[in-house]
């Protein structure tokens, strides 16, 4: 197991490691950022107040789409979505990849339950809103999903940024939309949720990378 893990390709390519650090640094100040606008917050300003009312509530059958987003950030959804990425990474030999799949998440998911209590947003008056885990948990897969194609596919910098940052925009615009249509999170909880995907998986690959590399 060892010798696999110490072996096998980067969790993080090479091509992605600036970039990707450029871009968690970015995710990271807007996560703190609007933690500190929404500290002890459950009022509707600004972007949220723009927005919410015309997301919040929709009714079928977009709102079973909704549903079925959400059930993929819940606890057996995602266990199965995180089992079957983790499982076709090691089946295609990207076995730091598999490993980054589960640590990617757990730590991303770890930032939001964290965030949420010391940012102290609520919504519905009882449920702390900052940032939205389900949307964390959807950026990290698809974050996940693009390192392993850009490092699969021997692709550039340019190709690889706008695959990884695209594939995760693409999920995390996903599940914010769901959390927001269905009363669960303001928009800016997706947002946070999703810089906090951005932040924290970049950084899990690398020390991934750095751990595997002293075996």
């Amino acid at each position: 197991m060892r010798q696999l893990v110490r072996t096998a390709p980067p969790a993080l390519p090479a091509v992605l490691r600036a970039p990707l650090s450029i871009s968690a640094a970015l995710a990271t100040a807007v996560l703190v950022a609007l933690g500190i606008l929404h500290f002890h917050d459950s009022g509707l300003t600004g972007f949220d107040a723009a927005l919410l009312p015309s997301i919040d509530g929709v009714r079928p059958p977009w709102r079973y789409v909704a549903l079925v987003f959400d059930f993929g950030g819940e606890p057996v959804g995602s266990a199965i979505l995180i089992a079957l990425l983790a499982g076709v990474c090691w089946l295609v030999h990207r076995v730091r990849a598999a490993v980054l799949t589960v640590l990617g998440v757990v730590v991303t998911v770890a930032v939001t339950t964290v965030l949420k209590p010391l940012v102290g947003r609520t919504i519905h008056g009882e449920f702390l809103s900052y940032p939205s885990g389900h949307t964390a948990m959807a950026t990290a897969l698809a974050l996940v999903i693009g390192l392993v194609l850009t490092e699969r596919w021997a692709l550039g910098r340019a190709a690889g940024v706008s695959l990884a940052l695209g594939v995760a925009l693409v999920a995390g615009l996903a599940m914010g939309w769901a959390e927001v249509a269905l009363g669960a999170h303001y928009p800016t909880d997706a947002v946070g949720g999703f810089c906090a995907a951005l932040a924290a998986v970049p950084a899990t690959a690398w020390a991934l990378d750095r751990v595997a590399d002293r075996l």
